[in-house]
């Protein structure tokens, strides 16, 4: 894999001349970063954004439980594949929740990928998929996906704290790879003592349409990094 540099000589966080000022209450912000090598490991360009694109799918995720308990409400999860699944959770041996992974029991959630495409979505609340995902290998317009990485802690710093996850792409198709939409993406299950467990597979939970498009060099690679950060 060619990355050249470590990252720890890039600062991939926010410039603090991009950051929201004079706020008094504590603010959540994502911020989208790329750093593109060509084919010797250099460094040619590092794209920086204000990421603001959570989909449906997360927003349901996050809705407290007395959202479904009070009104006897659900909501519909998309998976990336088209297929929908009723999300409601709740209380006693019957109810469907995500829980605390298990995986000698199979009962788990996952971060499964940052994805990359070379298409763009309208309106990223109603995204479930990337407009035009770029595949995983080495033929014609491919990137050959790395592992994601994960911190173990979230950092925290004086008054503010942040997490960055990260996942490293390699162009060996023979010509430049553009790209122009990225996302986040985990695959979910949903588990009861009484029903076991359901697998709902994989959804798409943050979306970006990058601000400019980012060119991958044959030989070359891009690192991707999304930054959540409270209290920036």
């Amino acid at each position: 894999m060619m990355i050249g540099r470590e990252i720890e000589d890039i600062d991939i966080r926010m410039p603090i001349d991009a950051y929201d000022i004079g706020k008094d209450t504590p603010t959540f912000n994502a911020y989208l970063t790329a750093v593109v090598r060509n084919s010797d490991g250099r460094v040619i360009r590092v794209h920086r954004q204000r990421s603001h694109s959570p989909t449906a799918n997360f927003i349901g995720l996050m809705l407290p439980l007395s959202y479904f308990n009070t009104a006897n409400n659900s909501f519909t999860l998309t998976t990336t594949g088209g297929s929908t699944y009723t999300f409601k959770p709740g209380i006693g041996t019957s109810a469907r929740c995500i829980s605390y992974p298990n995986t000698a029991n199979n009962y788990y959630s996952y971060l499964v990928m940052i994805q990359v495409g070379s298409g763009t979505r309208s309106n990223p609340f109603n995204a479930y998929s990337l407009a035009a995902p770029i595949a995983n290998g080495s033929g014609t317009g491919q990137l050959i996906y790395g592992s994601v990485s994960v911190p173990s802690n979230i950092t925290v710093s004086g008054n503010e704290a942040y997490f960055t996850i990260s996942q490293a792409f390699n162009n060996s198709s023979g010509a430049t790879v553009t790209i122009t939409e990225v996302g986040i993406i985990i695959y979910l299950q949903t588990a009861s003592s009484a029903a076991g467990n359901t697998n709902i597979g994989q959804l798409l939970v943050w979306y970006d349409v990058l601000s400019s498009a980012i060119s991958v060099p044959n030989g070359g690679s891009v690192v991707i990094y999304y930054t959540f950060m409270v209290n920036p």
